[in-house]
């Protein structure tokens, strides 16, 4: 016979095992540690078998880490509430060095019922595979640019110096192709650096393909077009930023916004005294570094250039309002922050952090479907 209850279940989760404690709602029970299961989903079945025996109602939380949203979905396709929660946000004592599963799995049951965990923004199946197109051409493009340095340091070992204008252009290609150098062994090393650049530009090409053909038939797709109505924000900075935060309209305001990207300043306030220091650089990591990218755009006075005027005419009068008007701030508050003697990287963060704003501004203007 099933209770009239609520079972609190905390899941440590690992790639070979979870371990479980779970607690009932009543503040006087003490939670109690079932033990690791397995990680198979006949498992999963036996462990939500055997605790629906206990309560009506099931409410899971696990840490967000590696092994990603499987749980999460198989648990809330059965019609349970799962919590995935921030590891970063877990109250913790400062004295407590000592860290088990069990003791992980206890404090996870403890404090989901008493309602001091909080969960992460979990994406869709769909919004996930973009994510994971973005940022596999983030890898490729890393990777690129750390096998260029190592082509360049090798060469600049034998001595050997480009004197033209642009790296990897044509013509330093062009000078690549007749460079012999001092030992057959070392040419050798620098044939595989050479090719090693090669495959990774086509892999770098062939992701961003894949993405210019997924992006139209998503969901955020008409976003995606309205965000490149702003400066700086071209199909890749738009896509990484959307992929990696979802509907930008969940949050309430831009400071919440700015908040999760972690562009906001940081501050130590006491009594009368009041510090900024550096942004938190909280949150995501991946939609910071795109809008960074695109902030140094407004580096430049104010100007709708021909590739910006294309993207604009097929867009409503209001998103083109908003456009313009970051454009105006943008720009004019970049050159007052130099002015003021601030470092360019300072100035483009501040930048960043308004440019975010003005995306969720436009977000607004764009409904979205389910």
């Amino acid at each position: 016979m099933k209770h009239p209850t609520t079972l609190f279940v905390g899941l440590d989760v690992h790639k070979d095992s979870i371990s479980v404690a779970h607690v009932f709602e009543d503040r006087s029970a003490e939670v109690t540690f079932v033990g690791p299961i397995g990680t198979r989903q006949g498992d999963l079945d036996r462990l939500v078998r055997r605790l629906q025996s206990k309560a009506s109602r099931l409410v899971f939380a696990y840490e967000a880490g590696p092994c990603g949203y499987v749980l999460h979905r198989s648990l809330t396709r059965k019609g349970f509430t799962c919590l995935v929660v921030a590891p970063s946000l877990i109250p913790k004592k400062p004295g407590d060095r000592v860290k088990t599963d069990r003791r992980d799995a206890v404090q996870l049951a403890r404090l989901l019922r008493s309602g001091d965990l909080t969960s992460v923004y979990i994406p869709t199946v769909e919004d996930e595979a973009i994510r994971d197109l973005t940022r596999a051409r983030e890898d490729a493009l890393k990777d690129l640019k750390a096998t260029k340095l190592r082509l360049k340091s090798f060469l600049l070992r034998l001595g050997i110096h480009y004197t033209g204008k642009a790296n990897w252009s044509d013509a330093h290609l062009r000078y690549l192709a007749k460079v012999v150098c001092p030992t057959p062994s070392q040419q050798i090393v620098f044939q595989e650096y050479r090719r090693a650049v090669s495959e990774l530009v086509e892999r770098l090409g062939r992701i961003t393909t894949v993405i210019t053909e997924q992006v139209p038939s998503w969901r955020l797709s008409p976003l995606v077009s309205a965000l490149q109505a702003l400066r700086g924000v071209q199909d890749t900075v738009a896509v990484t930023t959307l992929a990696e935060i979802g509907d930008l309209t969940r949050f309430h305001t831009p400071r919440q916004l700015a908040a999760y990207l972690g562009l906001t300043p940081s501050e130590h306030t006491t009594g009368n005294q009041r510090r900024l220091g550096s942004i938190t650089k909280t949150g995501n990591s991946h939609a910071r570094r795109a809008l960074v990218e695109g902030a140094w755009a407004y580096r430049f006075p104010a100007k709708v250039s021909e590739s910006i005027q294309k993207r604009l005419e097929k867009l409503p009068k209001p998103i083109q309002d908003i456009a313009w008007k970051a454009q105006v701030r943008l720009c004019k508050r970049y050159r007052r922050l130099i002015a003021r003697g601030k470092h360019p990287n300072v100035a483009v963060t501040a930048i960043a952090r308004e440019l975010a704003a003005f995306m969720w501004a436009i977000a607004r203007e764009v409904p979205i479907t389910a």
